[in-house]
């Protein structure tokens, strides 16, 4: 009865212990201000993506040649384009494309990363390969690199996430193979070889989990740079193909018209701005709220 009864006390301390820590976590991230702003601009914008059918009645791909190049009104908020297409529905559901694409590169740089990293940090042999790689393809630009995949692929929106995931993942496997080499080192790692746990055992239910904190602040920059990079891709006529909405088709555009219709290059241009902005804030703060040192450093 009294070893139920200890039990049940200790049990009742570790629930309370960990209220506290998810309490003082809870008040650790509301008063982080750019992770605040940062989540708030991006959950916006997520939200204006997901209710774009509710949000505007328009229909992104309807042409009403004699509405083309209306200014914004309050039948046309954002205005219209040079097809007389409301512009406010293109941009809204433009984010669905945009935010999804860097959403998906950044799921997916983040799967195929951490399994590089992991591996690449445990097994010297392949390390070796794996990195030389990683190098290599990390030495071109992220914007070349991108546009010469989507020449060899052809421009649809899978090929722009294809593409990204590749340009990306070395950054990812990079940042996930740091931390994995000073997790690999340490002793109970070091016990787990002793005792004969398979390799398997020790790379995804020991090491991987130390790895999540570098893993998450690098994948809210992908999905920021995903997002750039594609309405560079889109603007260059090798991304989303038209006559899809996307950020960057819209401004390709506007570019012809942008002094006779500035806001066929403004509403779109200010969604990236934002969009990144937000994306960015949010890293920055997690980075700091998951990396105790790097905010001391700061101080």
């Amino acid at each position: 009865m009294e070893a139920a009864g200890k039990k049940t006390e200790l049990l009742t301390v570790k629930n309370s212990l960990r209220k506290q820590q998810n309490s003082l976590f809870v008040r650790r991230v509301l008063s982080n201000k750019m992770v605040v702003l940062g989540s708030v601009l991006t959950l916006l914008l997520a939200l204006i993506a997901i209710f774009a059918p509710l949000i505007t009645h328009y229909d992104p791909y309807q042409m009403e040649v004699s509405d083309r190049l209306k200014p914004p009104s309050a039948q046309h908020l954002f205005g219209t384009d040079n097809f007389g297409r409301d512009l406010m529905s293109r941009v809204f559901y433009g984010a669905q494309v945009s935010m999804g694409v860097g959403f998906a590169v950044a799921l997916a740089t983040s799967l195929f990363g951490m399994i590089v990293g992991l591996y690449a940090s445990y097994y010297r042999v392949l390390d070796n390969v794996l990195m030389r790689i990683c190098d290599g393809m990390m030495a071109f630009p992220s914007i070349l690199l991108a546009i010469a995949i989507m020449a060899a692929l052809g421009p649809r929106t899978e090929n722009v996430m294809i593409a990204l995931t590749i340009v990306y993942t070395p950054y990812v496997a990079r940042a996930v193979r740091s931390a994995a080499l000073v997790v690999r080192e340490q002793t109970y790692i070091e016990a787990m070889k002793a005792i004969g746990a398979p390799s398997w055992r020790i790379i995804w239910m020991h090491i991987a989990p130390n790895t999540l904190s570098p893993l998450i602040v690098q994948a809210t920059f992908i999905f920021a740079d995903a997002i750039i990079i594609e309405a560079g891709l889109s603007f260059l006529g090798a991304g989303v193909p038209a006559p899809a909405p996307s950020w960057g088709n819209i401004v390709y555009d506007g570019k012809v018209v942008i002094f006779k219709a500035w806001w066929m290059t403004v509403f779109p241009a200010i969604s990236i701005i934002l969009s990144v902005l937000g994306l960015n804030l949010f890293g920055d703060g997690l980075r700091d709220l998951l990396d105790p040192q790097t905010n001391q450093a700061k101080k």
